[in-house]
């Protein structure tokens, strides 16, 4: 080496350990401040002791720990662990619990419009549009201004759009709307109005009561939800007579509510990831449970239940008894009128387009499937 290179080769050597040094000084200066935040976490209630809907509130729990990592946990809590379905949402309110998960109809004693807002009458929509009137149509601001209006201090996220529920399980097969009167029945939320005033009695019950209760001649007929929680229930063993399609409650989806003082303590990150995190969960919903309930429809065949499509006549009858029951709560209720009046301009517009533009799907699955 020459002299001539030693002086370069010095510094260079000097930066480098210099460089090192000051890394290393700058590690030990600036560790002992570095504090990992404190995971927030909460206790968040369902409206479901097991089956499929408990499995739906757990895949959004999954999302929002995906998305949050160790900021945000979510201890979700099957049905009745700290108050009944019936009082969550007051708990909520009050900050006992964080948040819940259920559908509006649990709490629309306190007010009729909440039954729009999933269980509402159809426009000849389904829960797909009704999501997207929430979402771009106005929906969402109405339901925060029906949440002033009752001094809840809650604010609720919806998702997981449901297929329409069927009319549900019978003695024997219904074929004409005349059979159906003086049934008792179980439905809840709006429902209940209208098929009171199809002439039927009407029992509102939880889920897990509805099997016992027609066991027991309590009820003659009954709906829940879906081909997979009716065969979780057993209703195969108390009835026969199965039918699907029905517009009593045709458009359902979930509602995740949460504190709102808690919720707007949250960083702005952590509101996005629990708002956001309802709105993936309703592509999986859907993919998901659809999937489960074509497979249960086909178990509930094979242990020798009968299916039936619900005549157009009955149907019919549910949207004239939908008409009487949504005229007079829009005469008692300016509110309701107004939910309704913003309901029906969205429906009118989109389901136009998709009507002129939508092909028969049943015709092309008779031509594969006959």
């Amino acid at each position: 080496m020459t002299k001539e290179n030693k002086p370069a080769a010095s510094r260079r050597t000097f930066l480098r350990g210099g460089a090192a040094t000051i890394a290393a000084g700058s590690a030990a200066v600036a560790m002992p401040h570095v504090a990992r935040a404190k995971t927030k976490t909460l206790k968040v209630q369902a409206a479901w002791g097991g089956g499929i809907f408990l499995e739906n509130a757990k895949a959004y729990v999954d999302r929002v720990h995906a998305m949050a990592g160790d900021s945000l946990k979510i201890d979700l809590l099957p049905v009745n662990s700290v108050v009944k379905t019936s009082q969550m949402q007051d708990a909520v309110h009050r900050g006992v619990l964080d948040g819940a998960h259920y559908v509006p109809a649990y709490w629309y004693s306190k007010s009729k419009s909440a039954s729009l807002f999933g269980t509402g009458p159809c426009f000849g929509w389904s829960s797909q549009e009704v999501l997207g009137w929430l979402h771009y149509g106005g929906g969402q601001q109405l339901f925060d201004e029906l949440m002033g209006e009752l001094g809840l201090n809650v604010v609720s996220f919806f998702n997981s759009p449901m297929p329409a529920q069927p009319m549900g399980w019978f003695k024997e097969q219904i074929k004409d709307a005349s059979q159906m009167e003086g049934l008792k029945y179980r439905t809840v939320g709006l429902a209940a109005d209208v098929l009171l005033e199809m002439g039927m009695s009407v029992v509102q019950l939880p889920g897990g009561e509805i099997q016992p209760a027609m066991k027991s001649g309590l009820i003659d007929a009954a709906e829940f939800n879906n081909p997979t929680s009716d065969r979780d229930f057993g209703m195969q063993d108390v009835s026969k007579h199965y039918h699907l399609a029905s517009f009593h409650q045709s458009q359902e989806f979930f509602e995740i509510t949460f504190n709102k003082k808690m919720f707007d303590r949250l960083p702005s990150e952590l509101q996005a990831i629990l708002k956001h995190a309802s709105e993936a969960e309703n592509s999986n919903f859907y993919w998901h449970n659809t999937k489960r309930y074509a497979e249960d429809l086909v178990k509930l065949q094979d242990q020798g239940v009968n299916v039936y499509r619900t005549p157009d006549s009955v149907m019919k009858k549910q949207l004239e008894a939908w008409d009487i029951v949504v005229d007079r709560l829009s005469e008692e209720d300016a509110f309701f009128a107004k939910v309704v009046a913003s309901q029906k301009a969205y429906a009118k517009d989109v389901m136009n387009y998709l009507n002129l533009n939508q092909p028969d799907y049943k015709l092309a699955y008779n031509h594969y499937f006959g």
